[in-house]
């Protein structure tokens, strides 16, 4: 990575985004569980700029509290914050975070865009690094467009350095053909920014002060401004509306699904699989289709995890096996079969070799080493011992409607089919329950444990009954 000077992140995140249509601010809005506005603070973060700054104004507070979060988690220890309460325009926040740029003491300020999730770190690095190294006022990310049309077009002189930004609508039909365009994102050397801010007007048919208008305004003043070219044409794409919310999404899903490939990692069809940007996945794993993994999730090698699985917050062990279940907030050791359907709530402990088979649900147990609750149960609150077999339909009753209450279950305890566990309740090692029993007592090492009322059998009952009723 390139060596940067002092530098100010500053992000601008005051935007109203009414055209998301929703009551949520744009920003705030998910990729793969991650806010559009964290994306681009963790692109900071991997660029190496240790100095934070985001402009706010609609919903101050949300964004404010969005983007500490965010920080926090990315290594930050303070962010810094402007207010533009009425948005004329981005060279408008420009003015209205004068102070911040001022008490940041930055050789340099990047000016990003929070609903600008896709650049890279490295094209920031870059950014800067050439704004610093070549003694630029202005440094602008510019891209080669594949169809420019709409974008404002990058003009130079002979000489290479840039002139000017000239809009779509303003364009001759000699600079409509350039290729190079405007990306949104620039580095600003903060003596000359500062000192040329208050020059900007908005003598414009919108009323609005422009971050663009710079690049003419340092040329004036005999300043250099240059533009580096962003890696890829996507990094530029922002995000307006749900559509292009959902076009950012699928390509960082697929820049995401494509680095757990390199790692060695396989999917059946990385299209369908939504890994977020936290998770780890090892070697020789493999991801089936519709698979769901948030949060701080972990995945060992060699297992197999889908198809139709949601897992947050997780660790799961290596040679697993994960068949259309969901699993939130739990560690899962090595060798441990889950699924299919099965659903494991927050603090569930699968030890090595367990299973949690069909339409079974745990909570908040451990399941030991080399147990088995194979299908059609409810284990809550509980411990299962080692080698313990539970039996389709057992449930353990672990809530008198007030408390929650515990159930503890021994080593290579067999739990008879339909048995009903009333917490709190201890089945000793090696014990039995009788299928359909209801067990409210401790039950002993060694012992059987029955509960049944005695069976009633009335001959010809029902060729009576009919012979009655008819």
């Amino acid at each position: 990575m390139q060596k940067i000077q002092s530098t100010l992140a500053l992000i601008l995140a005051a935007g109203e985004g009414t055209r998301m249509k929703s009551d949520t601010t744009k920003v705030a809005h998910p990729i793969l569980g991650r806010p559009l506005l964290a994306w681009v603070i963790d692109a900071c973060a991997k660029a190496g700029i240790t100095n934070l700054g985001v402009v706010v104004g609609n919903q101050a507070d949300d964004i404010k509290a969005l983007a500490q979060d965010a920080a926090s988690s990315f290594g930050y220890s303070s962010v810094s914050f402007a207010l533009q309460k009425e948005r004329k325009g981005t060279g408008h926040a420009l003015m209205c975070a004068r102070e911040l740029i001022e008490q940041s003491g930055c050789q340099s300020v990047l000016v990003l865009f929070a609903d600008s999730p896709l650049v890279y770190p490295e094209t920031l690095t870059s950014l800067i690094s050439s704004q610093q190294e070549h003694g630029r006022a202005l440094e602008l990310l510019s891209f080669i467009a594949q169809n420019p049309f709409g974008y404002g077009r990058i003009i130079r002189d002979e000489s290479g350095a840039v002139k000017r930004i000239v809009e779509e609508k303003d364009a001759t039909d000699q600079e409509k053909l350039i290729a190079e365009a405007n990306a949104g994102s620039c580095s600003f050397d903060t003596k000359a920014l500062l000192e040329h801010l208050d020059s900007l007007d908005n003598n414009n048919a919108q009323g609005e002060y422009y971050m663009t208008d710079m690049v003419k305004i340092f040329d004036k003043a005999g300043l250099k401004v240059g533009a580096s070219l962003a890696k890829t044409e996507e990094e530029a794409l922002g995000v307006n509306n749900r559509v292009q919310l959902w076009n950012a999404s699928r390509i960082l899903q697929m820049r995401i699904n494509t680095q757990h490939m390199l790692k060695g990692v396989s999917f059946i069809d990385p299209t369908t699989s939504y890994i977020g940007p936290e998770v780890e996945i090892g070697q020789d794993s493999t991801i089936w289709p519709n698979t769901i993994l948030q949060g701080k999730t972990f995945i060992g090698s060699h297992s197999n995890i889908g198809p139709n699985t949601r897992i947050k917050d997780s660790q799961i062990g290596s040679s697993c096996t994960v068949e259309e279940s969901i699993i939130l907030e739990s560690q899962i050791d090595d060798e441990v079969s889950i699924g299919p359907r099965a659903y494991l709530r927050p603090q569930t402990h699968m030890m090595r070799g367990s299973k949690a088979g069909t339409h079974v649900e745990i909570k908040k147990s451990t399941i030991k080493e080399g147990a088995k609750v194979p299908h059609l149960s409810y284990i809550g609150d509980s411990t299962v011992g080692r080698d313990a077999n539970i039996g389709a339909g057992t449930i353990t009753c672990n809530y008198d409607g007030v408390n929650k209450h515990h159930t503890e279950i021994g080593d290579k305890a067999f739990i008879g089919s339909s048995t009903m566990l009333v917490a709190p309740v201890t089945i000793g090692n090696n014990s039995i329950t009788g299928a359909g029993s209801v067990i409210s007592k401790d039950v002993p090492e060694n012992s059987l444990a029955l509960e049944r009322s005695e069976q009633v059998i009335k001959q010809d009952y029902v060729l009576k009954k009919r012979s009655q009723d008819k």
